[in-house]
């Protein structure tokens, strides 16, 4: 059987993606799962996987080469193949690939924006059916911190993202700048989609903000997804958090930022600029310093929310080698506890697959 490796497609604002470097050769043997090359988006860095097995006979794109979308990258042959087959293969996919990227951007899902409660706020709403689900960002983060997520879990469920006050596309400007503040941004946001009970999933912060929610109106919370999550012990990295808070130039975010992942070269230049420009806006300084003081004071956790795990169907998810906020955080809560061996604070991007397999798998055993 000759299979055609293609550009993939991470999260709905992908387009392209250049390639990065080839990590199979013509001639290799290639496993289902098994890395085959590497290719860089304007978000992240990250592996394209086999979804077969067979031997790599074609190498259809070079290394720096920029590909929309669904492009052929290389052909994997499981079995016998002759090259005349594989060029014919080949030519009628040519043929008949034509790039929708543009379109698909044009015509897809995209953000909007409401006033909720005198404050704009950006959200992702994808899917429909079931109970919905909503991720909640870390500190620093925006809705893209789940580009890896958002569009796998909607395939089953209604999932909406959202950038919380003081991040992303959201207002800028906060009060207190404190737990509450964020959890109730959250809860307006539910009003104003009319829904009275949904899944929560938060990371890092956004994990202490879904705990908070969960304790002042429990019963609009169907079950807590807690991933490398803040506000179970007193424990985390300040060092990091004050580096990142008054970082301003490339130099000073780059070895922040590596301290998220466990892998480096996921930290691209384009992260880098992003991340500078949503720092740069009026009122990030600031809410980013207040949000840093509430919650982590003199790099401790001031806030201990272990108790209202369990009071809802609980999944708690944290990569072994977090940088940030320890996994053993995790040991002794009434929930079920998975950790990703090797992997770091971003364990929602970096082991993507498997997060959303175990979330999946929690939430659809949920009444």
């Amino acid at each position: 059987m000759i299979h055609t490796l293609t550009m993939p497609k991470w999260g709905l604002s992908m387009t392209e993606g250049r390639v990065d470097v080839w990590l199979k050769q013509p001639g290799d043997r290639v496993e289902k799962g098994e890395e085959v090359l590497d290719v860089e988006t304007d978000k992240i860095s990250s592996s394209v996987e086999a979804p077969f097995s067979g031997v790599l006979r074609r190498v259809l794109a070079l290394s720096d080469e920029t590909l929309p979308v669904g492009a052929l990258l290389g052909i994997v042959v499981e079995g016998e193949a002759t090259e005349a087959e594989i060029d014919a293969v080949i030519e009628r996919f040519q043929a008949g690939f034509v790039s929708s990227a543009a379109e698909a951007q044009a015509s897809g899902p995209s953000a909007q924006k409401v006033e909720v409660g005198g404050r704009l706020l950006r959200y992702l709403d994808l899917g429909e059916g079931g109970t919905p689900l909503v991720l909640v960002h870390g500190f620093g983060g925006d809705l893209n911190n789940w580009l890896f997520n958002h569009p796998g879990l909607a395939a089953q469920r209604r999932v909406i993202a959202l950038d919380l006050p003081g991040h992303g596309e959201s207002g800028k400007q906060l009060h207190r700048g404190d737990a509450e503040e964020l959890s109730q941004a959250v809860l307006a946001l539910l009003d104003h989609l009319t829904l009275d009970r949904v899944h929560l999933a938060g990371h890092s912060m956004g994990g202490l903000v879904a705990l908070t929610a969960a304790r002042g109106a429990p019963e609009r919370v169907a079950s807590l997804t807690l991933i490398a999550s803040a506000g179970l012990g007193a424990d985390i990295n300040g060092d990091y958090l004050q580096g990142f808070t008054e970082a301003n130039n490339r130099n000073a975010l780059k070895p922040q930022l590596v301290q998220l992942f466990s892998d480096p070269a996921l930290v691209t230049r384009q992260m880098l600029e992003d991340m500078l420009k949503f720092k740069r806006l009026e009122g990030v300084d600031q809410a980013l310093r207040q949000l840093n003081a509430q919650f982590f004071d003199g790099g401790r956790q001031q806030l201990d929310l272990r108790n209202v795990v369990g009071q809802q169907p609980s999944l708690v998810i944290w990569g072994s080698d977090d940088a940030i906020i320890p996994a053993r955080h995790a040991e002794g809560l009434e929930a079920q506890v998975e950790i990703l061996p090797g992997q770091g604070h971003m364990v929602q991007l970096e082991a993507a697959e498997r997060v959303n397999q175990l979330m999946a798998t929690f939430l659809n055993a949920q009444p």
